[in-house]
């Protein structure tokens, strides 16, 4: 919805809520034309019902606010004595509505000192959770959301099973578009698997100050710009859909290009302006190499001899390797695999007497793949890809139907379609149309960022489908809260919590320590005190 769609809506509301209390406003000692202002309006009803004047700035909340609105109506009818369940069936049932038969239908006197204590423990209860439900739905929109890491694209740096908490106001919170939705669910409903929103209508875009930019090498939660990836490989896009900025799927990578940068990859290693980039210390980038063995290392399915995989001295842990995939060579009898692993962790495995022979992947250009954005290139490969512009907000860039590829989704999508305008990019013989007009040039609307994973040969990241837009921006990741090893060798909860990881912060220097201890501290203040609250009262 544009601005003015939402204006019009927003007038229709204030009528309609004018036409259904005016009435109960002069019933409460009010005004009638206090009803009909904006804002006002609310405020007065906030006194009329006996509630704090702050539970206004929760009605303007999205989502929050679809809690808000039953309760507001029906404290508004049980404040005129209409406070039975079948009153407050048909309030929230005929979303408020039930108001305009409290109004003119009755003669029902203003309650002025009524209780506002819940009369049974159910009431209570629903209270509790309502409120419970609202403060969550905030910190979570605006503060803090927890996050698991989902994939191994930043391995060794962030563990598969990590559990994050990624910080909302560190970059400013993005405030919901979407406006009809389940509290605190993200874009599905658990075990049924459909939609958890209304993808109509839709919030314009809009972010709250944040007190940091986003920095280069700031590992990132972002929307997924390609929306929903049922089948994650570079540049194949089966199972895409369309759907709502602040609903597509959150993923978190590494922010290794800025806006106005020009980024290049050669060798495997990213190069800004010409120069590489330097990371962080704690970033422990991976590469593929060919391992091969007397005897394998890890179970994996039987091969077509027959021969099942078994452990061996190559521990899995040992060597810190991961996603690993191989087959076993029927003449030799040797054992080729697919192992992604850090540059120190070849250095271990190299000198194991079970390790025949160990190289690292290097793609080189004469594989080059359509595969990778803007997906019009055979020479780029992963290794050696680009060199690529990153936009920046209010630069220019010359449209030519060779540049075209790089900018089609920014102009048509990120700030076509996503803000409220319908956009098609042609191209005709030399010339590139926009909506059917000659286009020579473009000014781009907001910044952009190039984001990659750690795991450099496992990683469907920016190479595959190009830049993030700023509104995409979800936060920034600050805790390891906790951290659940996935290996099916490992057997046990316990055994297998990563404990020197549990309470870790992601950002900094060094080896992460963990802060555990204080976990250990909140959990026994909290048994202290449940079994402070059972102990009974000695006289």
């Amino acid at each position: 919805m544009t601005i003015t769609q939402w204006l019009l809506f927003f007038v229709v509301i204030q009528v309609i809520h004018f036409l259904g209390t005016w009435k109960l406003y002069v019933r409460a000692g009010r005004k009638a034309w206090e009803s009909a202002v904006p804002v006002y309006n609310a405020v007065v009803l906030m006194k009329i019902i006996n509630r704090p004047w702050w539970w206004v700035f929760l009605l303007f909340i999205p989502i929050v606010n679809l809690l808000m609105f039953p309760v507001v109506w029906t404290e508004t009818a049980r404040s005129f004595g209409f406070n039975t369940y079948k009153d407050t069936a048909l309030v929230v049932l005929t979303c408020g509505l039930y108001l305009f038969y409290i109004n003119y239908a009755t003669d029902a006197p203003y309650i002025k000192d009524r209780s506002l204590q819940p009369k049974s423990s159910n009431g209570e209860w629903v209270s509790s959770i309502i409120f419970a439900v609202v403060a969550a739905t905030i910190v979570h929109t605006y503060f803090m959301q927890p996050f698991v890491i989902p994939s191994s694209s930043l391995e060794k740096t962030l563990l598969v099973g990590d559990y994050l908490l990624v910080s909302k106001f560190h970059y400013g919170a993005r405030t919901p578009m979407t406006t009809i939705g389940t509290p605190m669910l993200h874009d599905s409903l658990p075990k049924i698997h459909t939609k958890s929103y209304l993808s109509k209508p839709q919030l314009p875009y809009f972010r709250l100050p944040g007190f940091q930019k986003i920095k280069r090498n700031d590992i990132v939660v972002f929307s997924w710009p390609v929306d929903t990836l049922v089948d994650i490989r570079p540049g194949f896009m089966r199972g895409s859909v369309r759907k709502p900025v602040d609903k597509k799927s959150n993923y978190v990578k590494r922010c290794v290009g800025m806006p106005g940068d020009s980024l290049e990859v050669r060798n495997g290693y990213v190069y800004i302006n010409g120069v590489q980039n330097e990371l962080p210390d704690r970033t422990r980038l991976q590469y593929s190499y060919t391992l091969i063995t007397k005897t394998p290392f890890i179970t994996g399915p039987k091969d077509k001899n027959g021969y099942q995989y078994t452990p061996t001295d190559l521990a899995f842990s040992r060597y810190e390797i991961s996603d690993i995939s191989g087959i076993r060579d029927s003449n030799s009898g040797v054992y080729y695999q697919t192992v992604h692993m850090t540059d120190e962790s070849y250095k271990k495995i190299k000198n194991n007497t079970n390790v025949i022979k160990v190289e690292k992947n290097i793609f080189e250009k004469e594989n080059g793949s359509r595969d990778l954005f803007p997906h019009n290139n055979n020479d780029w490969t992963v290794d050696y890809y680009g060199s690529i512009y990153i936009p920046e907000k209010g630069k220019t860039v010359v449209i030519t139907p060779e540049s075209i590829p790089f900018y089609k989704r920014i102009i048509e999508v990120y700030e076509g379609y996503e803000m409220g305008e319908e956009r098609t990019i042609d191209v005709s013989g030399t010339q590139v149309l926009l909506n059917g007009n000659p286009i020579t040039e473009y000014t781009f609307k907001q910044d952009y960022y190039w984001l990659m994973g750690d795991n450099r040969h496992n990683s469907q990241d920016a190479r595959a489908w190009g830049y993030v837009p700023y509104n995409h921006v979800v936060g920034k990741p600050v805790f390891v809260w906790f951290s659940m090893d996935n290996n099916p060798h490992k057997t046990g909860f316990f055994s297998r919590i990563r404990w020197d990881r549990v309470f870790t912060t992601v950002s900094g220097t060094g080896k992460p320590t963990s802060f555990k201890w204080v976990l250990f501290i909140l959990v026994g203040l909290f048994v202290a005190s449940f079994f402070k609250k059972k102990k009974p009262a000695t006289k």
